[in-house]
């Protein structure tokens, strides 16, 4: 696949997608665009924003939902997928905020990644959200599937799939990809 081909394709996917809100987009801070990212996942954009903006209003701080009940959690976050393992993720995560990093998310995606509930995909999302440098590119279904389709890779492990698209892609694209082939997909 030549890079013209596939930056053609890329600005195609987000001249038709561009007025669609994601779950990462458009929060007030770092904390709450990571929890919202944590949650979007294998749940539509739709639901987890609708799901954030409740929690956020109860619980806008790492050290607000750091101190929270589970069960409690649970009974907000109900319509997001796998809702109580995710309760107990953010939770986790927020406590680790608050004793390890003084309550600011970290920017390192060595650090992200040690959160509950944090693993590549959602720190390169992440990274990429909150426009830092050493962002990658999270692969998520859409993500590798719509790259498998239009001939961008031709593997099915994530890991490989982003060293293929940051190949293929000049680093200034990387924080697009993401957001064009979910809101395409």
């Amino acid at each position: 696949m030549e890079q013209k081909t596939a930056l053609k394709q890329l600005e195609f996917m987000e001249k038709k997608t561009r007025k669609m809100r994601l779950a990462a987009e458009e929060w007030k801070t770092n904390f709450q665009t990571l929890i919202a990212i944590i949650l979007s996942a294998r749940t539509r954009d739709e639901t987890t924003i609708f799901v954030c903006k409740k929690l956020f209003e109860k619980y806008p701080t790492p050290n607000k939902l750091a101190s929270a009940n589970p069960s409690e959690i649970e009974k907000t976050i109900k319509p997001i997928n796998f809702f109580r393992n995710k309760a107990k993720n953010i939770v986790v995560c927020s406590k680790h905020i608050v004793s390890s990093h003084k309550g600011q998310v970290p920017l390192n995606f060595d650090e992200l990644i040690k959160l509950g509930g944090v693993g590549r995909k959602t720190a390169n999302v992440f990274l990429s959200e909150v426009k830092h440098e050493n962002a990658g590119i999270g692969v998520d279904t859409h993500v590798s599937y719509i790259s498998q389709k239009l001939g961008w890779t031709k593997n099915t492990n994530p890991e490989k799939i982003e060293e293929d698209l940051k190949k293929l892609f000049e680093k200034r694209y990387w924080s697009r990809v993401n957001p064009a082939l979910v809101r395409f997909g």
